[in-house]
């Protein structure tokens, strides 16, 4: 998820900069589409690692115990 912020964070200078610089506008809001699109990749791939099916006959994760005081 960490580098969702950063794609989006990049497309936002880059649209911030085509503002001040009129004759490189298209290549900068174009470069600003590309990381957008990359974070939309980005996105997609960690939700379908989230919404895996997990196999019920698998052994169940570890779960963590808390001491108990005698």
């Amino acid at each position: 998820m960490e580098n969702v912020r950063r794609y989006r964070a990049l497309a936002s200078l880059c649209r911030q900069q085509a503002a001040y610089r009129p004759l490189q506008n298209w290549e900068l809001l174009g470069q600003a589409e590309h990381f957008e699109y990359l974070a939309e990749v980005e996105l997609k791939a960690h939700f379908d690692a989230c919404n895996v099916p997990h196999d019920e006959g698998a052994a169940a994760p570890a779960t963590w115990e808390t001491p108990v005081a005698a």
